[in-house]
C-alpha cells in the first residue's frame, strides 16, 4: 500500500505531485534536500557497501528501498515513488530533481549573463527555463554530462542530476554538435622545446672526489626536481640550484655538457629564458671562482 501524498502547510502543490507527473512523462525524478543536494547514501549503502560502484552507468545501482546513490535512485515508478521508504524524504525536500540522461535530454546550465549571451551568439534556440541566476537550455539527445565546460557552462545529461524549474519555453531542438563538442577534452597545449644550451660546462682538471658515477646522476635528479617544483622564486631558486651543482661537481671535470643542457631543460620549462639561463650559470660561476 502507498502512502498518502504530503500536503505541504504553505498551500503550495506538493512536490511528489510535480514528481508524479514528471515519471508518466517517462523523466525519472528524485527528491533533492536543502542546497540542491540528493539525499545521502542509506547506512547499508554507505561508502559503497552495496556494491554499486560496477553499476553506476544506469539508474538503479542495488536493491536499496531508499532513495540512494544520488542521480541513479531518479525513477518513473510511481509504486516507488510513494512508497515508505521515500516519505521521510519526500517531507523533508526542497525541490524535485530529474536525470535529464535518463530521459533522453541535455540541460545546458548557463549560470550567469555572460554564459546566457555566449548561448544565445553560439547555440541553436531550444527550450528554456529560468533558473536562479541564468537559464537551463534543454536539448533533445543524452551525452556524457561535464562541468566547467567553459566560463559560466556545466552540461547535465548522463550520470547527472538538474532541478525542475517548471515546463519552460520554446521548442525543444535536437543536441547540435557544438554542445557536444563542449564536452571532448582538448589536449595541453604542447610546450616549446627548450633552445640549445649556450653556457659550457666547467673543465676543472682536478681528481674527482665522488667515484661513482650514480652520486653525480643523482645530484642532476635532485636539482632537476628542485627547478621544477620551485612554485615561487623561479629566478632565485634556478640561481642556487646552479651554484649548488657546480659546488658539488664543477671542479673535477665530470659535468658535461648533457648534464648542464638537463638543468637549463628543467628551468626552461618553469619558464626561465635561455639568457636567464646563462647569466644564472655565469653568475655561479663567479660566485665560486671558476
Amino acid at each position: 500500500m502507498t502512502q498518502p501524498i504530503p500536503i505541504r502547510r504553505d498551500g503550495h502543490r506538493p512536490r511528489l505531485l510535480d514528481a508524479l507527473d514528471l515519471a508518466r512523462a517517462g523523466v525519472p525524478v528524485l527528491p533533492l534536500r536543502a542546497g540542491k543536494l540528493p539525499f545521502g547514501n542509506c547506512p547499508s549503502c554507505a561508502s559503497s557497501a552495496c556494491g554499486d560502484r560496477p553499476n553506476m552507468k544506469a539508474a538503479g545501482p542495488c536493491q536499496c528501498a531508499r532513495p540512494c546513490h544520488g542521480w541513479a535512485a531518479a525513477t518513473t515508478d510511481p509504486a516507488v515513488l510513494q512508497s515508505p521508504s521515500w516519505a521521510e524524504a519526500w517531507r523533508q525536500a526542497h525541490t524535485v530533481a530529474y536525470h535529464p540522461g535518463g530521459a533522453g535530454l541535455t540541460v545546458v546550465d548557463l549560470d550567469d549573463a555572460d554564459a546566457i549571451a555566449w548561448a544565445r551568439q553560439s547555440l541553436p534556440a531550444t527550450r528554456t527555463v529560468p533558473t536562479t541566476r541564468g537559464e537551463h537550455w534543454i536539448y533533445l539527445g543524452a551525452m556524457q554530462s561535464a562541468n566547467a565546460v567553459r566560463p559560466g557552462v556545466d552540461l547535465k545529461s548522463l550520470m547527472a542530476y538538474a532541478r525542475w524549474l517548471g515546463p519552460g519555453t520554446g521548442t525543444m531542438t535536437d543536441l547540435p554538435e557544438a554542445v557536444r563538442a563542449l564536452a571532448v577534452k582538448k589536449p595541453p597545449a604542447a610546450r616549446p622545446a627548450p633552445l640549445a644550451v649556450t653556457a659550457p660546462a666547467p673543465t676543472g682538471g682536478g681528481e674527482c672526489r665522488h667515484r661513482m658515477p650514480a652520486y653525480l646522476e643523482r645530484g642532476i635528479a635532485m636539482a632537476e626536481q628542485r627547478i621544477t617544483e620551485a612554485r615561487s622564486g623561479v629566478h632565485a631558486t634556478v640561481y642556487r640550484t646552479f651554484l649548488a651543482v657546480l659546488s658539488a661537481h664543477g671542479r673535477c671535470g665530470c659535468l658535461s655538457d648533457a648534464h648542464v643542457e638537463r638543468l637549463f631543460t628543467a628551468a626552461q620549462a618553469k619558464g626561465e629564458s635561455p639568457r636567464h639561463c646563462t647569466d644564472a650559470w655565469t653568475n655561479a660561476r663567479t660566485a665560486l671562482g671558476m
